[in-house]
């Protein structure tokens, strides 16, 4: 496998977060002199070739960024539901009742699997099939086993998607209608992800592609667009703050890649976005790292409603500590009450209906302000990355009919639905 397989691709290899050791393009997401994590390394002379007019002129979806990724420059090479361009939306109300002056929420519950792990996938498994594989396979949360289940199911290709055993009914539903395989595995996240580490090596798994674990790198690729994406709907320019939810706290540092890139390419202007992190108190090693000063991640058991967010030894956290803090940004935890509340706050004000990841959002968010390390005067961008549909039970009990009546008009009269 070599760089060959991606002709025309602006990426030139892997390179090491840590020490720098470059690699081919081939199937592999650890360092073998330091083994630290590796990620796609492109050349950058042909990343400044790309333009906004070409970006523009591109298909309706994440792809429209291919010049920018490491795979899908043909569009006969690409495994795809077609995500992206979803919805910035102009969130007045939210802004109002928080005292902000701009405030969008970037809302990629409308992708294909209702999440943005399409994203990720997409560009992973296309890169999967060009080195040769012919099985794919995550260690998941839930929405990331969804999106594979379904990316498969429409190329056409096996799946084994692996999950902690007490997920979302929601996630689990969705997982097992595409008809691959599902394995629920009696562990936390953590557990799942260090099995699927162990299947790599083994003869059986040699032709299985786990998007998160031996093709990574290009995995992680895909988050960029969430970045890219806000830039254009902005009208090609940077939001002053963003704040992401993190579990791996890879998201967080694609996306602020991709503002730094946009910028050093010449598709924005040249400013600093800061950039706050996220977390559920339940599971919040990355923030209590930032808040102890330390970029040391100490593992913890993950408890909690915002399982989508549940990795209790972030691979990323380092890094999104680092693109915090040399941004200005920051980081801060909230509780499962709080992230009830910011689920119901979202829905109210601006009609969209977030997992657990998004209440984590918004109750941060809203934390930042009041201790004023988030600017209320500033452009501000949120992500929700998730549909609330598929964490129904988070907020099941806080929510039901305002009014019983009888089917008549007396009866509405006196519940006083006839009130002005």
């Amino acid at each position: 496998m070599s760089n060959t397989l991606f002709e025309d691709s602006p990426a030139k290899g892997l390179v090491c977060r840590n020490c720098n050791a470059t690699y081919e393009l081939v199937a592999q997401h650890a360092c073998w002199q330091c083994f630290g994590p590796l990620e796609v390394d492109y050349d950058q002379a042909e990343l400044a070739k790309v333009t906004r007019e070409q970006i523009e002129a591109g298909p309706q979806n994440i792809w429209r960024y291919a010049p920018l990724l490491p795979v899908g420059v043909h569009p006969e090479d690409r495994v795809s539901l077609n995500p992206g361009l979803t919805p910035l939306i102009d969130a007045k109300n939210l802004a109002k009742a928080l005292g902000m002056r701009k405030l969008w929420v970037k809302d990629d519950s409308a992708n294909p699997t209702h999440s943005f792990k399409d994203r990720v996938v997409s560009t992973a498994v296309s890169a999967a099939i060009k080195l040769g594989f012919d099985r794919f396979a995550c260690a998941s949360t839930g929405n990331l086993a969804n999106s594979v289940a379904a990316h498969a199911a429409r190329a056409g290709v096996p799946s084994i998607v692996f999950i902690p055993h007490d997920l979302e009914p929601g996630k689990i539903v969705q997982s097992a209608i595409y008809g691959g395989k599902l394995v629920a595995v009696q562990g936390s996240y953590d557990d799942v992800n260090r099995l699927c580490s162990e299947l790599t090596e083994t003869d059986d798994f040699e032709t299985t592609a786990f998007v998160n674990v031996n093709i990574r790198p290009y995995y992680a690729e895909g988050s960029k667009t969430l970045g890219y994406e806000v830039a254009e709907q902005l009208g090609w320019r940077l939001p002053e703050q963003v704040v992401v939810p993190m579990a791996s706290g890879e998201l967080l540092t694609k996306i602020h890649k991709a503002f730094e890139e946009s910028a050093e390419i010449g598709l924005v202007e040249p400013g600093k976005v800061r950039v706050f992190g996220a977390q559920s108190a339940g599971c919040s090693p990355i923030a209590d790292a930032y808040a102890e000063g330390t970029d040391v991640i100490t593992p913890v058991k993950p408890t909690g409603i915002a399982k989508s967010l549940n990795i209790g030894d972030p691979a990323a956290g380092p890094y999104a500590i680092e693109a915090c803090r040399s941004t200005g940004g920051g980081m801060a935890k909230v509780n499962d009450d709080e992230i009830r509340e910011g689920v119901r706050l979202l829905a109210a004000t601006t009609g969209v209906f977030a997992e657990t990841a998004g209440g984590v959002v918004v109750a941060t968010l809203r934390k930042l302000l009041e201790s004023g390390q988030l600017d209320p005067e500033a452009e501000t961008v949120i992500y929700n990355t998730g549909e609330g549909l598929k964490t129904l039970d988070a907020v099941s009990s806080l929510v039901g009919p305002t009014h019983t009546v009888k089917p008549s008009l007396k009866a509405a009269k006196e519940a006083g639905l006839l009130e002005s």
